[in-house]
């Protein structure tokens, strides 16, 4: 549910990077935020335990323009990918605008990327939240390893809802905007149609 501030003629919207431990979730936020112009972002923040660590920042896309006279901005989180910090990960889905589904492309991944995937389902449901429902996406991460998996098994095993999907190099790069365009052209989509429901 976005955030609006009259005062400010502002709508927020929350986008939350979801997946496996080490499957690429950071660097495609500490990529986005070092290659977007510093009057378009606060700044990347890290709150980190021993343990698990959670970054976001806030974005101001220009061109996306507003969205019934309110200027866009947008939050972005990562989510702990360690399975025993569930809480702090259903935590950080409350009012989620979209999800972008981080998956670690490597064969022996496979699994946790299911778990995974399975476990953001059943965290949004705690919400009243069904994913298909949900703007998201998914990005195959890591493609530039041996012993990765097929893009078409990957998809039949994590695409459930059949949405947009990427192949991602996210440590050039590769894929990392492709991505954001997505997920946030989705979120704008649909915030536009629940503020115009006649329309």
């Amino acid at each position: 549910m976005p955030i609006i501030d009259v005062k400010k003629r502002q709508l927020t919207c929350k986008i939350v990077y979801y997946g496996t431990g080490l499957g690429g979730k950071t660097t495609n936020l500490k990529f986005i935020h070092q290659k977007t112009n510093p009057k378009m972002r606060g700044k990347l923040i890290s709150l980190e335990t021993e343990t698990e660590r959670t970054l976001f920042f806030d974005f101001f896309p220009m061109s996306m323009g507003n969205v019934k006279g309110l200027d866009t901005r947008f939050s972005f989180y990562t989510v702990p990918g360690q399975s025993f910090y569930n809480l702090t990960r259903r935590t950080i889905l409350k009012d989620v605008d979209g999800v972008v589904f981080v998956a670690d492309s490597q064969q022996d991944r496979l699994d946790a990327n299911v778990d995974s995937y399975l476990n953001l389902q059943e965290n949004l449901a705690t919400y009243k939240i069904e994913l298909p429902a949900l703007p998201h996406v998914i990005q195959y991460n890591k493609r530039d390893l041996a012993g990765i998996s097929p893009v078409e098994e990957m998809r039949q095993e994590i695409n459930l809802h059949g949405v947009q999907d990427f192949e991602a190099v996210a440590t050039e790069g590769t894929g990392v905007f492709e991505t954001l365009r997505s997920i946030v052209r989705l979120v704008i989509d649909k915030v536009t149609k629940d503020l115009n429901p006649g329309s």
